[in-house]
């Protein structure tokens, strides 16, 4: 089409859409650009704004990696992951909440009670909870990915002194649905600012800081795949978290445990001769 103008340019566009296009990639694609258009006249984009968009983008392209996924971060810090989550959570299981950008596939296994905290130093925290369905049942056979930071506030991907696998592990629950682990308790911590995302955060005028959290991925059979996370509600980042993952269902008490009262059945029983945190926090999945 020769005569396309400013206000046309939309409507030829999705003319150039072939007939046998997939139904949803023309309604998600026909949106996309249709506010792309929309958005670059309300705002009388320029050439030179334009170029520095797209100079953003390779440069957010060139420092990702498979360890690093700027990308992921520049959508959380943006709202649309957690915006993303919102519209996909279904009210009566548990809350997702943003996958972030350090999740290391392929944890190793970590039996029920078992430790992550390793030779790290820090406060031991005792985790656990049951995986059950929206009518109260345990979930036999659900897996429950589990990491978080070290007390450094680093992800192992970020830190050469952790191993790969650091803070991470992947447990099957039993028939009674339960999940257990010992680990060492988060603490809060920057996102990176040292990339574009980290140009964005400082235009703006925004702090890069998260509220501590224990991140979880939980699958099962017949049921919707869970990403979330839990918070302390104690945090001082509670209420302002720079990537809007928290939400009120996932704000969880570390109690206080008395020294002495370690229970059986974990890998550090027996070693625990302090007081303890202790975190209870059920996971609720939804049937497909």
């Amino acid at each position: 089409m020769r005569d396309v103008t400013k206000d046309n340019l939309t409507d030829v566009f999705m003319g150039y859409l072939g007939d046998d296009v997939n139904p949803r990639l023309r309604e998600v694609l026909g949106s996309l650009v249709t506010h792309l258009h929309a958005f670059a006249k309300e705002v009388n984009l320029t050439h030179e704004e334009w170029e520095k968009g797209i100079s953003f983008l390779e440069r957010t392209g060139d420092i990702s990696d498979k360890e690093r996924h700027e990308f992921v971060l520049l959508s959380d810090v943006l709202g649309l992951s957690s915006l993303v989550d919102m519209i996909n959570t279904r009210p009566e299981g548990t809350s997702s909440s943003v996958l972030g950008p350090f999740h290391i596939s392929d944890a190793p296994k970590l039996a029920i009670g078992g430790d992550m905290k390793g030779r790290f130093e820090g406060p031991v925290l005792l985790s656990e909870g049951i995986v059950k369905n929206t009518e109260g049942e345990p979930i036999e056979g659900a897996t429950v990915d589990i990491w978080q930071t070290a007390p450094n506030g680093l992800y192992s991907s970020q830190d050469p002194d952790q191993d790969t696998y650091s803070f991470h592990g992947l447990q099957t629950t039993a028939a009674d649905g339960r999940y257990a682990f010992t680990s060492v308790r988060p603490v809060e911590y920057t996102v990176p600012t040292d990339g574009p995302v980290g140009e964005i955060l400082n235009a703006c005028g925004r702090h890069p800081w998260r509220p501590s959290h224990l991140h979880f991925i939980v699958k099962a059979e017949g049921y919707r795949s869970l990403v979330t996370e839990v918070f302390p509600e104690d945090d001082p980042y509670l209420d302002q978290d720079t990537v809007f993952g928290v939400r009120n269902d996932l704000v969880m008490r570390y109690q206080t445990m008395p020294a002495g009262s370690f229970p059986e059945g974990f890998e550090l029983s027996g070693t625990v001769n302090d007081e303890y945190l202790k975190v209870q926090f059920d996971l609720t999945l939804v049937k497909t």
